[in-house]
């Protein structure tokens, strides 16, 4: 459901703004931004809006932002089209998702080519409110580690090149946000100084570098880490590995998948004391079965088998996730000592300050976009709003709005 609406005022409930609660609040929204917030005390004119008004124990929290989503609800960014990238952007709401990056994968360089365009054209002539945004691109692959491919295909796996990387960043015009890559096969860091001075994240995954690798590459430009744990060297008493570096090293922004499946609740809560809420970047990783049933689903052209929450290659692969970011928001609490607050910065600030977005997403702060998720009692997504139109609201609700 989406509304043409341009002027609203969301009341009560417990406003998160950056600094302050308020536990009775209001939120003023006019032409897709946040005009005006504060105490309901405060509130004056507002007999032209429309009013959402809610009830005790609801929250307003900032948009959530998925940096590393390939794809929901039977569509992928590698599908290319403007049909999947509409289904994308329509579904995310429903899960909390105001904005994110669309994530190609290791596949045929004509097959990435093609998912870049289609992006870079939807970006340009069909984002619109109501609707989640595309920020730009993540590239995960196929600048990769073979040994550490995981559900990325082989036989398509390609060493670190900054003149295809050029040509692939002209393609998406120039909406390559971030890059996923194994550093120890960057001759010289080329790639990632490229990146860096580009204004572009470069992220080590799918990486067997060690940690004194790690280290190099953070002089050059390394700035991100993605899906901690996974398809990374581990931490080893005598070899820290990416791991370690992630633990150790401030100058990383650190991607973490909070399902439980790919990475125990108890590892969570241990990455959560050792690296904090201030450099943690929730994420879904998720695949096009997320909202489906479960099944057989395509990924890069690979069978992916999807049973009770846990998409697998084979036996022992994982291959993406079906995780929603409104379920990621409430696991980090639930497996850790974290608060809400806590993820809050892990879905929304952090992000836009990696993204370099925070100047109008990831805070609910005057003059910002209005990208809103209203949570009810037991924290499940009642209304997310995107850039001040409603893009979803829970149907069976009946709280007043008017």
């Amino acid at each position: 459901m989406t509304s043409s609406i341009e002027k609203l005022l969301i009341l009560d409930g417990n406003i998160y703004a950056e600094d302050t609660v308020y536990e009775k609040g209001f939120i003023k929204i006019e032409n897709g931004k946040i005009t005006e917030m504060g105490d309901r005390s405060q509130l004056t004119d507002s007999e032209e809006y429309k009013v959402i008004s809610l009830p005790h124990g609801y929250s307003v929290v900032p948009g959530m932002i998925d940096i590393h989503i390939h794809g929901v609800n039977g569509a992928d960014t590698m599908d290319a089209t403007r049909e999947a990238l509409d289904t994308m952007t329509g579904t995310l709401p429903k899960e909390g998702t105001t904005s994110f990056l669309a994530t190609t994968m290791t596949e045929a360089s004509g097959a990435i080519e093609k998912a870049l365009k289609a992006t870079a054209d939807y970006m340009s002539n069909h984002q619109r409110g109501g609707q989640a945004e595309i920020l730009g691109l993540h590239l995960e692959g196929p600048f990769i580690n073979p040994d550490k491919a995981g559900a990325q295909p082989l036989n398509r796996i390609q060493k670190p090149n900054v003149e295809v990387f050029k040509n692939w960043h002209a393609l998406s015009g120039e909406n390559i946000k971030l890059v996923t890559l194994a550093p120890e096969l960057d001759d010289e860091y080329e790639l990632i100084r490229y990146l860096k001075e580009n204004g572009i994240v470069a992220s080590v995954g799918h990486s067997s570098a060690t940690y004194d690798q790690v280290g190099e590459a953070i002089d050059a430009g390394l700035s991100h880490v993605t899906h901690l744990f996974n398809q990374m060297s581990g931490l080893h008493h005598r070899e820290p590995g990416i791991v370690g570096a992630s633990f150790l090293r401030k100058e990383l922004m650190v991607e973490l998948i909070s399902d439980g499946i790919h990475v125990r609740p108890e590892v969570v809560q241990l990455a959560f004391d050792q690296i904090t809420d201030e450099r943690l970047i929730l994420i879904t990783d998720s695949m096009r079965a997320k909202c489906l049933k479960n099944g057989k689903y395509d990924l890069g052209g690979q069978m992916v088998t999807v049973k009770d929450g846990k998409a697998l290659l084979d036996e022992d692969t994982l291959a993406g996730s079906v995780l929603k970011m409104r379920d990621a928001f409430t696991n980090i609490q639930e497996f850790t000592t974290g608060d809400i607050r806590s993820a809050i910065k892990m879905t929304a600030e952090n992000p836009a300050k990696q993204l370099n977005v925070f100047d109008r997403k990831g805070s609910l702060a005057p003059r910002k976009d209005a990208d809103i998720v209203i949570l009810d009692e037991n924290k499940d997504v009642y209304t997310t709003i995107c850039k001040g139109k409603i893009a979803y609201i829970r149907e069976d609700d009946t709280h007043e709005t008017n």
